[in-house]
């Protein structure tokens, strides 16, 4: 299990769009020097969606080639078809990563939990590896297609060595609590914004896409909560929570991009794949401004 903070790494493209591994490799080693426990490869805020599988395998290859510990790798692995999630499964397993984050499969809306089950436990066997390890992906407000605790129960019950835990991205605080309460079950918020009242209640830290520019100050919080120093812990979440809310005001990842272009002085920073579109150089100040504003620039 990876306790701490957990970056959901952006993804680097060059002019062409094609994959940015030197970038790739630079950035995942300036998050682990600056607070982060983990990172989260080929999440939402690294637009897992727009990178080809054969792209997957080869970044994550590159990353642990250029000297990352596996073990500090949760790579999403889920897609809409069991073939493609298998395939990205068993390589990521393979490498000895610490697990995988899987989707559910999202395309089809209003399945049963039967028929989710039945996904997970079909991806599981297909896998077929003594070592894996699973970590739910819950963004019902993304992907469309939720897991509701019953459903997280039973699977974890079925197979507890392999469903390990979840990030949940809900946003939904009650949801968060009622996953915090199964036993033996890890839960990683995917926001700082809940981070204390999470980690009183057990979580192991968090997995949030601002991670990836205040990686410092989110793992300093983390920090004061595992030494049940609640009092400061609460007084260091309060800057962190507002850096959380002004990018919630805009399109987070090309935001964070335009960001990270600023403070690496590398313009490629700012490009995104389509459908999203970068953010224009008169947003990134406004952003700039505002971040400034609430002393978190």
């Amino acid at each position: 299990m990876i306790r701490g903070l957990i970056a959901p790494i952006l993804s680097p493209f060059n002019d062409d769009l094609s994959f940015d591994q030197n970038s790739y490799n630079e950035l995942a080693k300036t998050l682990l020097r600056s607070g982060c426990a983990g990172l989260a490869p080929f999440g939402t805020t690294g637009e897992a969606l727009s990178i080809s599988v054969e792209e997957r395998k080869q970044a994550l290859d590159g990353l642990i080639a250029s000297g990352i510990d596996p073990s500090a790798l949760i790579p999403g692995t889920g897609l809409c078809n069991l073939g493609e999630s298998v395939a990205l499964s068993q390589h990521a397993t393979d490498l000895g990563c610490e697990g995988v984050m899987v989707l559910p499969p999202f395309y089809f809306k209003g399945v049963s939990d039967d028929g989710l089950f039945s996904y997970y436990e079909e991806l599981i066997a297909r896998v077929n590896r003594d070592n894996l390890r699973i970590y739910l992906y819950h963004i019902p407000q993304v992907s469309g297609v939720g897991l509701s605790i019953d459903l997280v129960n039973r699977l974890k019950e079925k197979y507890p060595s392999i469903i390990v835990g979840i990030k949940d991205s809900s946003g939904d605080w009650e949801n968060t609590k009622n996953l915090l309460s199964l036993d033996n079950f890890i839960v990683y918020p995917g926001s700082e914004l809940p981070l204390v009242d999470a980690m009183k209640l057990g979580a192991a830290g968090c997995i949030s896409a601002t991670a990836n520019l205040n990686s410092q100050p989110i793992a300093e919080v983390i920090r004061h909560c595992e030494d049940k120093n609640w009092e400061k812990a609460i007084a260091l979440h309060s800057p962190v929570a507002q850096t959380r809310i002004v990018f919630q005001d805009y399109a987070p990842i090309p935001a964070q991009k335009a960001l990270l272009a600023q403070m690496t002085n590398q313009e490629s920073w700012r490009n995104v794949r389509p459908p999203l579109i970068a953010l224009t150089k008169e947003k990134t100040q406004q952003l700039q401004d505002t971040l400034n504003a609430v002393g978190a620039g």
